[in-house]
């Protein structure tokens, strides 16, 4: 329970916004912001576990003051937020642009029309945020000058992030472009076997997985301290196992 109410804020964030976003979507049956409202999830959630303390001293408890700069939060918040954000914001747009060149999103065809199903897929992806994006907002809780200064297995989980994200990024783009060359009659392919895709039937998923797991990675400096419940490490290993989770049994064949 103490882990929970550390990151209550975080949660509170992340399941306000989406039923924000449900309110407004649900009754339109436009499923189109679906995603982009997932990637303005983690980027305000994450802005919450790095800023609530500052937030609630100015704005409930009356201290007067600007928010503290970036330069005051430890390398290792600063690494996770970063990396959060940088994934949200390219996946997010990704995403919502490919909905909007489509004219919607088959997936929801019909769940969009059933109200109660719609607005608990939103609940889904405000889940899904909380989840996933555990490492970095359990981080975020630990006052700066209590973070362990950087290793070499940091700046190893800080590799593994960049290699990750750059493959699902090819993939993802190398995907597109097949798409739109069949779509231009140039080839009549029921699956892509070139590129990143030749060794992988699903690299963009692959690469999913390994950016939790870095994340996760270079979140357990932190919290596998003293200042942290035993136990805290693990939970927030259900970053990775839940990602890998939803790609090999959700998304994925």
């Amino acid at each position: 329970m103490a882990v929970f109410s550390r990151i209550a804020p975080s949660l509170v964030s992340a399941y306000g916004l989406q039923t924000l976003l449900a309110l407004i979507f649900v009754p339109q049956q436009n499923e189109m912001y679906y995603d982009l409202g997932g990637a303005l999830g983690y980027l305000s959630t994450t802005f919450v576990s790095l800023y609530y303390p500052a937030l609630k001293a100015k704005y409930i408890d009356g201290v007067p003051g600007p928010l503290p700069s970036l330069s005051s939060f430890s390398a290792r918040q600063l690494l996770l937020s970063g990396a959060v954000g940088l994934w949200s914001s390219r996946l997010g747009m990704f995403l919502v642009l490919r909905a909007l060149k489509a004219g919607g999103d088959r997936r929801f065809d019909a769940i969009k029309k059933n109200p109660k199903l719609f607005f608990f897929v939103w609940m889904m992806q405000a889940t899904w945020i909380s989840v996933v994006g555990m490492p970095a907002f359990l981080t975020n809780t630990l006052p700066a000058d209590l973070h362990p200064a950087l290793t070499r297995r940091d700046y190893a989980a800080a590799v593994l992030f960049a290699v990750s994200f750059l493959v699902e990024v090819i993939a993802d783009r190398q995907k597109s472009a097949w798409r739109a060359a069949k779509d231009a009659g140039k080839h009549a392919e029921k699956f892509i076997s070139s590129g990143l895709w030749s060794i992988s039937r699903h690299p963009n998923y692959v690469g999913e997985v390994g950016i939790w797991t870095a994340l996760w990675a270079l979140s357990t400096g932190s919290l596998n301290t003293p200042h942290f419940p035993r136990g805290t490490v693990a939970l927030a290993a259900l970053s990775p196992i839940f990602t890998w989770y939803l790609t090999a049994k959700v998304r994925g064949p």
